[in-house]
């Protein structure tokens, strides 16, 4: 009969849409389901779990990531955002309300990903070109919708601004 170790475990504290976490993980959790899983914070979707879809991306201390990639004990200090921390629930991102405006969501699925990966393209560059756009996005991908609408939703918040 195999003998299976007790699971190394951590206490991770982090930052996570501005409220302190402290909590008991199993070193080997990933980043996607701890955020899932642990916190019930289910806008970071689970796809391709080799970070080739930007699904699941999140902002680990001011980067876009996919957070299927990564450890939760790599994020221990640090501070995260997720598109359920993007804004409050009265008040939508200049971002998000021009996807809304521009019929930018068919199934959903993606969107969180392709909203925090544009807002962090609009803080580096308020008035993006097309191309640009296009460029920050390649790490998405979308099956609905062809991209034109989620491209001209950033474009047209970058010129609103």
């Amino acid at each position: 009969m195999l003998h299976h170790p007790t699971p190394h475990t951590f206490q991770i504290s982090v930052t996570v849409n501005g409220k302190l976490v402290e909590h008991e993980i199993v070193t080997h959790l990933r980043l996607l389901d701890f955020l899932r899983n642990d916190l019930g914070l289910t806008g970071s979707k689970e796809v391709c779990g080799e970070g080739e879809c930007g699904a699941c991306t999140i902002i680990l201390n001011g980067q876009t990531v996919n957070a299927c990639l990564i450890l939760a004990v790599e994020a221990h200090g640090g501070n995260i955002v997720t598109i359920e921390g993007l804004a409050d629930t009265q008040d939508l991102t200049e971002l998000q309300q021009s996807f809304e405006d521009h019929h930018a969501v068919q199934c959903g699925y993606c969107i969180p990903g392709m909203v925090l990966t544009g807002e962090k393209l609009l803080e580096r560059n308020a008035h993006p070109t097309r191309d640009e756009v296009k460029y920050e996005l390649s790490g998405n991908i979308c099956r609905c919708t062809g991209y034109h609408k989620i491209v001209d939703a950033i474009e047209k918040a970058g010129e609103e601004s």
